[in-house]
């Protein structure tokens, strides 16, 4: 994919983030924790896509809660717009920042009509000043994602799932953000409509010049919509690279574990290639390994890898990985 144009300014940034949540070990009064999010560090440029992939249970999802302040973090640092908002006020920058849910079954009152669905934010910040105001505001983000002005007055259970997750965008659209985290929202859609709803995020993000973290487990949808790609394994970041880059160069050997498994079109070019199949399963985020979080499934690992954690580092510009073995990694 190529790369769109945009300012090269950072809107979103995160330094350091930890999200980790208290579980129950054995025992009566045993405490741990899960390290959902461990030490992650990214940016995002205004009018930019980073797109965030992963097994599932990897911490994309929380990475995103935890950067909208969902999740209060339990440490680093979340900069927007070069404002440090960790642990500020967040009400002022709910209509700058919003999340379009992965579930659109679950993320939509089935007793609020459409219309008072999406009209919520709008009441909450006070964004129009009379109804026919509210009602005008609301059929023209019904418009914008392929809604017209019946569905206004309908419940969600009456919607394919494909249109409550447009539902779920207009929500999103009516406090007019500037930056969107898209949580796997097309994971739940049929296969017919998931790209329509991907051209759908394109053609918005041209129009009203929107950010975006795009997470999703996907690595095929994900290099197409976005300009650079962050790939998570079990809490941590292990690369991060433009699109292209990250596709046809990754130096991370579950990158590229995970790049073999995308889909092949053409027959002989799908027979020719090579599938890297990783052994063993994905370890308990309650109990990880030591050093290197990937070294129980990864074919170069050895004694220093279950010593140390390795390095977050640039390889080439703009082009981030750890990863103790880059010279073995074929």
């Amino acid at each position: 994919m190529e790369n769109k144009n945009f300012n090269q300014n950072k809107l979103v940034e995160v330094q350091h983030l930890q999200q980790y949540f208290p579980v129950r070990s054995q025992g009566m009064f045993g405490k741990n924790v899960v390290k959902a999010v461990d030490d992650v560090s990214f940016y995002i440029n205004k009018g930019e896509t980073l797109g965030l992939v992963g097994e599932s249970g990897c911490g994309k999802t929380t990475t995103g809660r935890t950067l909208l302040r969902l999740y209060e973090p339990t440490g680093g640092k979340i900069i927007y717009d070069g404002i440090d908002i960790t642990h500020v006020n967040m009400l002022p920058y709910r209509r700058k920042m919003q999340i379009v849910f992965q579930d659109p079954y679950a993320s939509l009152d089935p007793r609020m009509t459409v219309g008072d669905i999406v009209g919520e934010a709008i009441d909450i910040h006070h964004l129009a000043s009379n109804v026919r105001q509210r009602r005008d505001r609301i059929v023209e983000l019904l418009s914008l994602v392929g809604l017209n002005t019946e569905h206004a007055n309908r419940y969600p259970h009456e919607f394919s799932g494909g249109q409550r997750q447009r539902v779920g965008i207009a929500r999103a659209l009516a406090v007019n953000p500037e930056f969107i985290v898209c949580d796997e929202p097309i994971s739940a859609l049929d296969v017919s409509i998931q790209a329509q709803v991907v051209n759908m995020f394109e053609e918005l993000q041209e129009r009203l010049g929107l950010t975006y973290l795009f997470i999703a487990h996907n690595l095929s949808v994900v290099k197409h919509i976005s300009n650079r790609i962050g790939v998570m394994y079990l809490g941590k970041l292990v690369e991060l690279a433009d699109s292209y880059e990250l596709t046809f160069h990754s130096v991370h050997p579950y990158t590229r574990s995970l790049i073999s498994a995308i889909p092949v079109a053409d027959p002989k070019t799908a027979r020719s290639a090579q599938r890297i199949v990783l052994e063993g399963d994905v370890p308990s985020p309650v109990n990880p390994p030591s050093g290197c979080h990937f070294r129980t499934r990864c074919p170069y690992a050895d004694e220093c890898c279950a010593a140390e954690e390795p390095e977050w580092r640039e390889v080439s510009p703009h082009h981030f990985t750890a990863c103790h073995h880059l010279d073995r990694v074929k």
